[in-house]
């Protein structure tokens, strides 16, 4: 843990929290704190700044709090995912986080198995436990909002379009592509498909929406490592 994330809910006052479980034992076990110690903190969605511990018992941890420090920038990227596996999505979820990730849309794909749309992973709450957890190791406050799409081609037809805007769009693929570029400084729209890829029909319906299909060489990464080093090598 990084950056110690404030909920509203913890505020006593304008600039005094109390806090327990899961953070104050992290605090207690990990960090190993003592009262008087200064922590790093940030208010979900607002600033950061430090925290100084004013009052610790096995129940609670009270702490000052001066917050000043915006949050670091979000990529200007949207990310269109075709829904993962339940066991690797936790940590896509962790991963985007952390790289600066501002909005995830869940997208079906033929490739996507039903039961992935039925894992209690995508409780809103468990979603937002998971974010945290990336915004915590990046030091980070933002929230990235994530919203999900079950149909595929009323949403690539209908809603695609205008969310892509004339800005750049690519669609990773594995094939005969062009090689996916490096370091750009624009907006972005980036389609990452599920295990196995994007059925040819999808790629299609993407490429009519806009989306310029790109590639990473001849190995096939695993959803979590695509996503990873796609970002990695565009920003």
């Amino acid at each position: 843990m990084n950056l110690l994330l404030l909920e509203d809910g913890d505020f006593t006052a304008a600039d005094q929290v109390r806090l327990s479980g899961r953070r104050l034992a992290h605090m207690q076990e990990i960090q190993q704190v003592a009262v008087g110690d200064s922590l790093r903190v940030g208010r979900i969605n607002g600033l950061m700044g430090h925290g100084e511990v004013t009052a610790l018992t096995s129940s609670h941890a009270e702490l000052s709090v001066q917050l000043s420090t915006p949050p670091p920038a979000k990529l200007p990227l949207t990310l269109l995912l075709a829904m993962p596996r339940p066991k690797m999505f936790r940590r896509i979820l962790q991963h985007c986080a952390t790289l600066g990730v501002p909005e995830i849309i869940l997208l079906n794909s033929y490739r996507v198995e039903k039961s992935f749309w039925q894992t209690p992973f995508l409780q809103p709450a468990v979603v937002r436990e998971n974010l945290l957890l990336g915004l915590e190791q990046a030091r980070d406050t933002v929230l990235p909002k994530v919203r999900i799409e079950k149909r595929f081609k009323p949403f690539v037809e209908d809603q695609l379009p205008g969310l892509i805007n004339n800005q750049l769009a690519l669609v990773a693929h594995p094939g005969d592509y062009p090689a996916c570029p490096r370091g750009i400084d624009q907006p972005l729209t980036l389609a990452i498909g599920p295990e196995g890829g994007w059925i040819p029909y999808e790629v299609d319906k993407l490429i009519e929406a806009g989306m310029q299909p790109v590639q990473l060489g001849e190995r096939i990464l695993r959803v979590e490592t695509a996503v990873t080093a796609l970002l990695a090598r565009l920003y």
